[in-house]
């Protein structure tokens, strides 16, 4: 993707105070396509491919702006999640969870545990709490073990998360 197809995706994102200065449609008519979710999706494929982080963040944008639904995405996404080379970790995280899916467990545990080299300065572990904040808002026996197995863990912050969502769910 081009830089000049880039700054026109980012029109449709809200910036601070800023409302979106392109319609999707206006969006979806330069690319020649006529459906925003296919659209992302595609978009989302190609940076999985090249290993592009821009364009992850490009998809997001689409993504949000069509409204498309988080399950069309689900299967990308929990493959893009533990890739290194992008930087939109604590998105998709935040994506699963509005999912509330037993599906996603096992990727949201991942994010309680790992750290994204790029996120490694981060001492309050906001991905870690998304996620587990997200485990707590999934029902089912998976998604208590997965908080579960983080009451012991050596991170405070961690620790406190996943006994506050157990205390919340009813199962501590």
């Amino acid at each position: 993707m081009t830089p000049e197809e880039q700054d026109l995706i980012m029109d449709l994102a809200v910036g601070l105070g800023d409302g979106p200065t392109r319609t999707l449609d206006e969006v979806l008519a330069h690319f020649g396509e006529s459906d925003g979710g296919a659209f992302a999706l595609r978009l989302f494929r190609e940076a999985v491919e090249r290993q592009d982080a821009d364009d992850v963040e490009m998809a997001l944008i689409v993504k949000a702006a069509s409204g498309a639904p988080v399950e069309e995405f689900l299967e990308l996404l929990i493959e893009l999640f533990p890739a290194e080379w992008h930087r939109d970790h604590e998105d998709i995280v935040s994506l699963l969870g509005t999912l509330h899916s037993p599906r996603t467990v096992p990727t949201l545990a991942l994010a309680t545990r790992w750290v994204p080299e790029r996120l490694d300065w981060d001492e309050n572990r906001a991905l870690a709490v998304k996620a587990i904040w997200a485990l707590g808002a999934i029902p089912g026996p998976e998604a208590r073990e997965a908080l579960e197995g983080l009451r012991d863990a050596e991170n405070e912050i961690i620790r406190e998360n996943a006994v506050k969502q157990l205390a919340r769910r009813g199962e501590l």
